[in-house]
């Protein structure tokens, strides 16, 4: 798993739980005054999520206020972005020249730089849940009043690159034992380059985007549009192409720093989907082929060959063995 603390309140005494809190959002995002009608008696679990550079925090608590004031941005200033993914209860921020009010999924930025107060309101559990993410402002590809403009902005997390990046910190956030420490600065650099190519979509400037971030981001479109895709046995690196309004010996040329070709990448997670499907009770009575044809495999030679180089059995033996288990 990936480098990790926890924030438990019942394991601290109930007269040190909120300032122990208030202290650890000080040292996770940036020195905030904290207040809440409940720190008396205070409920409230954080992980704290290492990405190298970049940190997650997934939290639950009870309503709270943070306060940034120009006071504590004189004292200390970390020069970060500050984003928050609400998953029960809202949010609400006011900055120097506006109130916005955040639902579920929605995304919020503010800067370290920059007063503002956030208030958060609990969900029908009592308390609030959400994601935070901490990246300093340093490694966004924007500037100035193009970071500024950003706040304020309702970043949606139900579509392009918002769901994208929600998605990968809903996954962190349940979870990160699929991860090893090695892997946490490779996944700041996925956050950062999702958040960037956010931030530019939100702005209409993706011709801000270095030509680094720009083909980054448009590798992680490409994934996604294959994932959604795999059904389709004309999925080729000639449609993904196509649709992308790039040249195959482009999107070659994108692929050539991963791992694998653009095709071998496909027929792994077609294969991926389908050993899934093979294990899974609920389909032990669903035939192999049909399984197959579902994933992009029409031919059944084809794809028997391809799933005994992967896997090293025929389909049938592995579901067979896998089910006796």
């Amino acid at each position: 798993m990936l480098v990790e603390s926890v924030y438990r309140g019942e394991d601290v005494p109930i007269a040190d739980r909120f300032d122990g809190w208030r202290r650890l959002v000080g040292q996770t995002h940036a020195p905030v005054e904290v207040v809440s009608e409940h720190q008396d008696d205070f409920r409230v679990f954080q992980r704290t999520v290492s990405l190298g550079a970049v940190s997650v925090w997934p939290a639950s608590f009870q309503p709270v206020v943070f306060r940034r004031t120009p006071q504590l941005i004189r004292e200390a200033d970390p020069e970060g972005l500050h984003l928050t993914l609400p998953l029960k209860g809202a949010l609400h921020v006011s900055r120097e020249r506006d109130d916005v009010s955040y639902a579920p999924y929605s995304l919020n930025v503010v800067k370290t730089s920059q007063p503002f107060e956030i208030r958060s309101i609990e969900g029908s559990d009592g308390l609030h849940t959400g994601v935070g993410l901490e990246v300093p402002a340093a490694l966004i590809p924007l500037r100035g009043r193009q970071l500024d403009r950003l706040a304020g902005l309702r970043l949606s997390a139900e579509k392009g690159f918002g769901a994208l990046l929600a998605q990968l910190l809903v996954q962190l956030a349940n979870g990160t034992h699929a991860y090893q420490p090695d892997d946490g600065p490779r996944l700041g650099t996925v956050v950062v380059d999702l958040l960037s190519a956010l931030f530019a979509h939100a702005l209409d400037a993706e011709t801000l985007l270095s030509p680094e971030s720009h083909q980054q981001t448009l590798v992680l479109r490409i994934r996604a549009f294959v994932q959604g895709h795999l059904h389709d046995p004309q999925l080729t690196p000639a449609s993904i192409a196509a649709a992308h309004h790039i040249s195959t010996s482009y999107l070659h040329r994108l692929f050539r720093n991963e791992d694998e070709t653009v095709a071998a990448w496909i027929r792994r997670q077609r294969l991926e989907q389908i050993r899934r499907d093979l294990v899974d009770p609920a389909l032990r009575t669903t035939p192999i082929h049909a399984i197959a044809t579902r994933w992009g495999f029409p031919r059944a030679s084809d794809f028997t060959r391809a799933f005994r180089t992967a896997y090293g059995r025929p389909p049938s033996d592995y579901r067979s063995v896998l089910q006796s288990e």
